[in-house]
């Protein structure tokens, strides 16, 4: 037993205390903004520098990602945004009506991930009207980047400073 026990305390359970929470929620916004509507920064930004073979191939990619992801959301939209809706609700009222700490570690994960998704949908159809001129398409693809990067620092920020605070509380007497 006093092994288990001493393990237990090396290693903090706790979501907002955990390392790999935060490592996970690092990694989830530079890959968000690493691969900007399924099209990787680097080739984008090599695209705008050589014309040529790269921007075809930029083109090319984001056509068919605008186009896979515009299918999807076609498809079978409603019933992924009715599914989506009924996850973050039962995930708000375990974290905030039960007050789970896990649930609310996920819920500032997710959360932000459908505001991104939201705002994917609509930067897609707005290229996809565009694909036939570059300049256009490089600035949206740009504009979007940014866009998420902020999204991305707010989403880190509100979920630190409510990390803190719960770790900072979880340990106060009530």
């Amino acid at each position: 037993m006093g092994v288990y026990k001493t393990v237990l305390e090396l290693i903090d359970l706790r979501s907002f205390s955990n390392l790999w929470y935060w490592i996970m929620l690092g990694v989830m916004w530079s890959s968000a903004s690493h691969w900007v509507l399924g099209v990787p920064w680097d080739m984008i930004t090599k695209a705008q520098r050589q014309p040529g073979q790269a921007q075809t191939d930029a083109l090319d990619l984001t056509r068919i990602n605008i186009d896979r992801m515009l299918d999807i959301i076609e498809t079978s939209g409603l019933w992924l945004m009715g599914f989506a809706a009924f996850m973050i609700t039962g995930l708000g009222m375990l974290a905030f009506w039960y007050w789970v700490e896990f649930a609310q570690a996920l819920l500032l994960l997710v959360a932000p991930l459908g505001i991104l998704v939201m705002m994917s949908v609509r930067r897609a159809r707005k290229v996809r009207l565009l694909l036939d001129q570059w300049p256009v398409v490089y600035i949206q693809l740009r504009n979007h980047r940014i866009l998420v990067q902020l999204l991305g620092m707010i989403s880190i920020f509100i979920t630190s400073m409510f990390g803190m605070w719960q770790n900072m509380m979880i340990g106060a007497p009530f």
